[in-house]
């Protein structure tokens, strides 16, 4: 049955790896015998991660690239290929929202700075569809391979004050979708796209507007609490396992799907 679950020897580009959510996926990727690609735009950071996740005895390897730019995106592509052979799975982490993109309780819709309304936007959804782009050649020449990406609670409901990200997650959940169906129709049945949608997890883009300065939750906090049945905020680690499943046989018939990961916040309705 763990043969089943199995991603030994996979080689596993993560984009976005020296992030929080990047990098617990990455440990827990060599943990599980994958060969981490660990991708970002900050060397001195990614090559911290390799070194550290070297000590556990796996492989990782960095590469520099910028998941808005198709030609860094290309070059780590054939960086990758040249070393491995092949790709085998792309874990879309790179993205969140942006302090100027978030709004006051005070604010409209109207206040939103435009310019960061693009950011979010561009980072969220290029930062997905460029890599997918790019390293899905890869998988559709091999004909196999899993594209995991990460929605959100805000592709079920509106969220208030994260417009652009609440928009651009919605767009994730339909590109999954949509790619998942276009690669299995042209490429095969060893192709898969699918997302993960996380909970309430707290973490460094969050933080200010989840915890007050000294620890306690905030209003905004008390509210999510409210609607969560587990009553809590969940664990990075927490969303490991979903991810390993989508990228491992045991999902082998499991294309297009949005798995949530959030303590039940998707299911209550909190009447």
């Amino acid at each position: 049955m763990s043969e089943l679950f199995s991603i030994k020897d996979k080689v596993a580009i993560i984009t976005g790896a020296s992030g929080v959510l990047g990098g617990s996926l990455a440990k827990s990727f060599i943990e599980a015998g994958a060969k981490v690609v660990a991708l970002g735009r900050n060397q001195e950071k990614l090559d911290a991660l390799v070194k550290e996740l070297k000590l556990s005895g796996g492989e990782a390897f960095a590469v520099e690239a910028n998941v808005l730019n198709i030609e860094s995106l290309e070059a780590a592509s054939e960086k990758i290929k040249e070393k491995y052979g092949r790709i085998d799975i792309l874990l879309n982490i790179a993205g969140g929202n942006i302090p100027s993109a978030t709004l006051s309780p005070e604010q409209s819709f109207f206040d939103m700075n435009m310019q960061s309304w693009d950011e979010v936007t561009d980072l969220n959804i290029n930062g997905t569809v460029y890599p997918s782009y790019v390293f899905g050649k890869a998988m559709a020449e091999q004909r196999s391979g899993s594209i995991v990406n990460i929605s959100s609670m805000a592709a079920y409901s509106a969220i208030t004050r994260v417009a652009g990200y609440s928009a651009a997650k919605s767009a994730i959940t339909n590109f999954t979708q949509w790619l998942a169906s276009d690669v299995a129709l042209k490429f095969g049945d060893k192709i898969r796209v699918n997302a993960v949608a996380p909970g309430f997890f707290i973490g460094d883009q969050n933080r200010a507007i989840l915890l007050n300065p000294d620890g306690s939750l905030t209003d905004r906090s008390k509210k999510v609490i409210a609607k969560t049945p587990m009553q809590r905020f969940g664990e990075v680690e927490e969303l490991n396992g979903a991810v390993q499943f989508l990228c491992s046989d045991a999902a082998s018939f499991i294309t297009g799907a949005l798995l949530p990961v959030d303590g039940g916040f998707s299911a209550f309705s909190g009447v």
